[in-house]
């Protein structure tokens, strides 16, 4: 069986990842705990003692806000470990997966953005990423970078919907910002669609940059209100009445957001032949396997 190193593996991607590489080969996880993604010679030596033919690197640093003030961090993680990666993966020839993010583009745009639009972040985050995607594509001809957005899940750390579900449990309003319009984006969908990737014969993978999210189209504002829609059906404890449309001016943060960062998945679609699912219809499935685990907690 081929091996896998799976980098990140306590990620909401991670998490969601162990269930769908369990059948393509022997799993190795390796946490924050175990490789500490700011020393290049622990991350070369420790994933070259495994001889993986695979490796998947679905950890980052992803405080968008913070990033701005702890560059050097972000740097490191998101732009230097991805490279070393990259080098290990071209002396083992393995292939890498390397999961990127929306924030590589500047938002400007009006139409879903294409593998081959041109980057321009707009922050730390974005740059660092950007970075990482360069130091992959320079170093590992068999890569695979996949590009998501407006991630969430019901394991791993905070994210949007968590935080929608524990506000709305304590306050009858809110205010959510309703100009900055993207994708959510189940990370059970991103796991799957990194093994549809990977499904292929060793040397008939199709490796290059990609763009995966769920389909359609949604503000914060919009993702805010399906939340508590989902979530009043599946009985979550929640004292939310009134969600309100705010703009981006009225909620200023340290870093600057894409205001438009829907990406095309035509390219998914084409080499694939499958249609990532619709974000509300994975919302749901989201909401009810999270319920399910918190009751059993």
């Amino acid at each position: 069986m081929n091996k896998i190193v799976l980098v990140g593996s306590t990620g909401q991607v991670g998490q969601e990842l162990l269930k769908t590489l369990s059948t393509l080969g022997e799993l190795i996880t390796l946490t924050r705990q175990e490789l500490d993604l700011t020393n290049s010679d622990q991350i070369a030596k420790t994933i070259a003692s495994w001889q993986p033919k695979i490796i998947i690197n679905a950890s980052a640093y992803t405080a968008v806000d913070k990033a701005e003030s702890e560059s050097e961090l972000a740097m490191a993680i998101n732009a230097d470990a991805p490279k070393i990666m990259a080098q290990i993966a071209r002396e083992l020839s393995a292939t890498l997966v390397h999961i990127s993010t929306d924030y590589v583009f500047n938002g400007k745009n009006h139409t879903p953005y294409i593998e081959e639009d041109k980057p321009d972040p707009i922050g730390v985050y974005g740059k660092s990423k950007l970075l990482g995607e360069m130091g992959v594509k320079e170093n590992c001809d068999r890569h695979i970078i996949l590009r998501t957005a407006w991630v969430y899940g019901a394991r791993g750390h905070g994210n949007f919907v968590k935080t929608m579900l524990r506000l709305g449990a304590a306050k009858e309003e809110l205010r959510i910002v309703a100009d900055q319009i993207g994708t959510p984006t189940w990370s059970y969908d991103i796991a799957n669609a990194i093994a549809n990737l990977l499904k292929f014969p060793e040397n008939q993978i199709p490796w290059g940059t990609y763009h995966f999210t769920n389909t359609g189209v949604a503000s914060w504002y919009d993702f805010a209100v399906a939340i508590f829609e989902e979530a009043h059906k599946l009985n979550f404890p929640l004292k939310i009445k009134t969600v309100l449309p705010i703009t981006t001016a009225e909620y200023p943060t340290p870093a600057q957001r894409p205001a438009y960062s829907v990406l095309s998945k035509a390219k998914y679609r084409k080499n694939l032949g499958l249609t990532p699912p619709y974000w509300r219809d994975s919302l749901k499935k989201m909401l009810a396997e999270y319920y399910q685990l918190s009751v059993n907690n």
